[in-house]
């Protein structure tokens, strides 16, 4: 059977889901599709680029913001963020890696410019980003991992208080608001 490169992302997420990154080879996704894994080849020239296709699915999946306050925005963007990359087993991992290598899941990182290139932080605009995006990543994925080490038995402990992400991204957004006010005067 053919499948197109969607059909091949698709799946490929719900491998991600079902047995997490370390497990998601080239040889099991073929397995699952019915395919020989040189099929895939066909489709991607290896597996980082299966991966950066995923990472971009996974946050085209997003319900993301696209008017208010930027303030607002930034907040939301970066919430938004962070439950989409919870959604699937490992999400944080992948989308975090494939942004860092440079080979796809920029949407958040746009939205989060222009909301800020909005707002008057000017040239700064970059830098906050990618604090915004290290905070995100960062959290995303030790709350991941101690959720699913905590679920394996691997550590005994209870599930962390979910309003420790809102309070630091608050305190990054505040100090994004205080440099843009220094910068203004």
């Amino acid at each position: 059977m053919r499948y197109r490169r969607e059909e091949i992302v698709v799946r490929a997420l719900e491998v991600l889901d079902g047995y997490g990154l370390a497990d998601l080879t080239m040889r099991r996704l073929g397995s699952e599709l019915g395919v020989q894994p040189s099929a895939l080849y066909h489709h991607f020239a290896n597996k980082q680029t299966l991966l950066a296709a995923m990472a971009d699915e996974l946050l085209r999946r997003a319900p993301w913001p696209a008017e208010g306050a930027w303030v607002d925005r930034v907040g939301a963007i970066c919430t938004v963020l962070r439950d989409q990359l919870l959604a699937y087993r490992d999400g944080a991992e992948l989308v975090a890696t494939v942004h860092s290598f440079g080979l796809g899941a920029r949407e958040p990182g746009a939205l989060l410019e222009k909301a800020l290139v909005e707002g008057g932080i000017g040239e700064l605009a970059p830098t906050a980003v990618r604090t915004l995006l290290h905070f995100v990543y960062g959290h995303a994925v030790d709350e991941q991992t101690h959720l699913q080490a905590a679920a394996a038995g691997a550590i005994d402990d209870d599930p962390r208080d979910g309003d420790d992400f809102g309070v630091g991204l608050g305190i990054v957004i505040a100090g994004i608001q205080v440099v843009r006010a220094a910068a203004g005067s």
